[in-house]
């Protein structure tokens, strides 16, 4: 059980870039290897989590971006002559 709190903890302490970097990780292993079935739901769970940290990130990088517009609005993206 402890490792598994201590597996919790690493995680949110990773950043946008380390968990995205692992997730694709284990998606290239699980894609490319022919894993036996525990070890293939061991990095299943694991990229779960990532892409959960992974999400959890995006959103908190949102609201951010969310305060820094007068109306509380997510500013569009890109060139804004286009707009």
């Amino acid at each position: 059980m402890e490792s598994h709190e201590k597996a919790a903890e690493q995680l949110d302490k990773l950043s946008y870039e380390e968990s995205y970097a692992q997730l694709q990780e284990i998606l290239e292993r699980l894609e490319a290897a022919e894993l036996p079935l525990a070890d293939s739901l061991e990095l299943y769970e694991k990229g779960v989590k990532l892409a959960s940290r992974c999400g959890v990130l995006l959103e908190e990088a949102e609201l951010r971006v969310r305060k820094w517009q007068p109306d509380g609005n997510l500013a569009q993206l890109g060139d804004p002559k286009e707009q």
